[in-house]
């Protein structure tokens, strides 16, 4: 049976077209707050490389921070492990720069499938010390910022029947400590959102993972001795099993990660 040039030409056409869809399909658009450093970081360039040995995954990664300069930076990383990225300069405690990093990722993409609600402050002191100051700026950002946020991403996975969201929220969330009453306090109320989120989630198949890591090397501690970072985790051992999640089918949610030191908390 042979088969003439046009209609070779049309099912070249059509299976053109499918594989196009298919890829379309495969790209996944990932909004990371906090992405300039720590683990935001780590966890972006996780996605980048995760797309080399994954061959159906194709992260476009949308990097958030209020510092342009390490944006750049991190998406120049990812880039070179074979991911596209972007720059969003944003402070999440802004409700105008919420709008427009949502609204501008979807008339760009259409989608969000994922959104990593990293980004977040401390002020750590004793709570007989904490200013009113002190107070804002925390909530402003741990709590307004990534409750409203969310807020917004959220109907848009709703629609679709997929998506995930994570919280990287603290073990600060569940174990107060003395110098990290705010901070505690801020996390406490992320644990809550999430719980309460997870609840709208089950019904439309999107799934929340609560991601609690304990002490982290990352720029948020400033200086530390030597010997207290010699105990500490690093970004990387949180980045890793948070991607991993992400990747498992959709049917499957891993609901919560807890990372310690394997000496445990470290109390101050």
């Amino acid at each position: 049976m042979y088969l003439d040039q046009e209609v070779m030409s049309c099912m070249s056409m059509r299976i053109t077209k499918e594989i196009r869809i298919l890829r379309k399909d495969m790209k996944h658009i990932i909004i990371i707050t906090g992405a300039g450093k720590g683990i935001g970081k780590a966890v972006a360039i996780d996605f980048a490389k995760a797309s080399k040995r994954e061959p159906d995954f194709e992260p476009h990664l949308i990097l958030v921070s209020r510092t342009l300069g390490d944006l750049e930076t991190v998406a120049t990383q990812c880039r070179s492990c074979g991911a596209t990225a972007e720059v969003f300069q944003a402070d999440i405690a802004n409700m105008s720069q919420i709008d427009q990093l949502v609204s501008g990722t979807l008339e760009r993409h259409g989608a969000i499938d994922c959104l990593i609600n990293n980004a977040g402050v401390g002020r750590f002191k004793p709570f007989t010390e904490v200013t009113e100051e002190d107070y804002e700026y925390t909530m402003a950002t741990n709590l307004k910022g990534t409750f409203f946020l969310t807020q917004k991403v959220f109907p848009v996975m709703e629609k679709k029947r997929s998506g995930h969201i994570f919280f990287i929220t603290s073990i600060a969330a569940e174990t107060a400590f003395k110098s990290s009453s705010l901070y505690s306090m801020s996390k406490f109320g992320q644990k809550g959102f999430l719980e309460a989120i997870r609840l709208y989630a089950k019904s439309c198949n999107v799934r929340i993972t609560n991601v609690m890591p304990g002490a982290v090397h990352t720029p948020m501690w400033g200086e530390v001795p030597d010997e207290m970072k010699a105990v500490m985790m690093i970004p990387e051992d949180i980045s890793s099993p948070l991607v991993n999640a992400y990747l498992l089918p959709q049917r499957t949610s891993v609901e919560e990660l807890v990372l310690r030191p394997v000496s445990g908390d470290l109390n101050e």
